[in-house]
């Protein structure tokens, strides 16, 4: 499997929701996230996004993914005027509904615009290194391959016509197409990133470096050396080592260790399995050298993070 795929294995997309959002005149609106990412497909006509300053404009058969989404307003490609309403106590508590955001303006025509919004939520210690190196707003490029452009139009019909209809398993088709074009945007950013970049990312399209990351991902609980992981990328010791950290940021063991105290925490919430058998999971020889590890990460032991976030989960519902 490559690295993208097993990157990506333990990133999980959850309670998608999505909407129909009907545009027409001079309209806009703001909309402010936390820990969700966005997604905004057009069906029909265009629209503008502006987030932190930086405008981009979308047209029919266009997707845009919000990755580190906070606020960011929408409005019609002719929009007049400095306000938009807040659309968030719109959509609170709502989920599959067509929602009409109008402004009566002579030039109606030409502003409508007929968009769906995907949000979900997502694993965040899971997914923190991978959107910490991302845009605000992605694709950043226009000039899309038109095996892309196939995909992106398949979404847009699917989800167009699972927004219509109440069928069964529709949540679990929306989740499904939500991690879809997740991949989709990332591969084409990945793929579009050049040689000269500090983005750790350009490690995914680095022949040797590939095939490292994705047996770290792969087997995270094998005990892996330097030596080992050189071998696997076809490279010397000291030049893989050196390639990994220029490219990645840090060497490879500091990197692997942080991806399993990671799907360490993952287990840990998903209350799935027992502390030990965590511990051999994620590649830890003992239990009290794997808490040891995992307290000077999360400044918890293992025992005391399931604890707090259970009684956090309790306290939400």
């Amino acid at each position: 499997m490559d690295a993208l795929s097993m990157l990506l294995e333990n990133v999980h997309l959850f309670e998608t929701k999505y909407y129909r959002l009907q545009g027409s005149g001079n309209w806009s609106f703001s909309l402010t996230r936390k820990d969700t990412i966005v997604f905004y497909l057009v069906v029909s006509g265009s629209f503008c996004i502006n987030i932190d300053g930086s405008a981009r404009q979308a047209h029919a058969g266009d997707m845009i993914m919000i990755p580190n989404t906070h606020q960011h307003v929408s409005y019609a490609t002719n929009y007049h005027g400095d306000t938009a309403q807040a659309l968030d106590d719109k959509l609170l508590g709502l989920s599959s509904q067509s929602i009409m955001i109008n402004d009566d303006n002579e030039n109606k025509a030409d502003s409508d615009a007929h968009l769906i919004l995907i949000e979900c939520k997502y694993d965040k210690d899971m997914i923190r290194p991978l959107l910490s190196v991302l845009p605000s707003i992605l694709p950043e490029i226009d000039d899309l391959p038109e095996s892309r452009l196939e995909v992106i139009d398949v979404a847009i019909r699917l989800l167009a016509l699972e927004s219509e209809h109440e069928r069964m398993g529709k949540t679990a088709v929306i989740n499904h197409w939500a991690s879809i074009m997740m991949i989709e945007c990332l591969r084409t950013y990945i793929e579009r990133l050049p040689e000269a970049t500090d983005n750790w990312l350009r490690a995914m399209k680095d022949p040797y470096l590939a095939k490292a990351l994705a047996v770290m991902h792969d087997d995270p609980s094998r005990n892996w050396t330097i030596h080992k992981l050189a071998e696997v990328a076809g490279m010397s010791r000291s030049s893989f080592a050196q390639r990994f950290k220029d490219s990645v940021g840090m060497p490879p063991l500091t990197y692997l260790i942080d991806y399993r105290l990671r799907l360490a925490a993952r287990y840990l919430r998903l209350q799935q399995n027992s502390i030990g058998r965590i511990s051999e999971l994620v590649g830890y020889a003992s239990d009290s050298t794997f808490s040891q590890a995992f307290k000077r990460v999360y400044g918890l032991s293992p025992k005391a993070y399931r604890q707090q976030y259970q009684k956090q989960t309790h306290e939400k519902s």
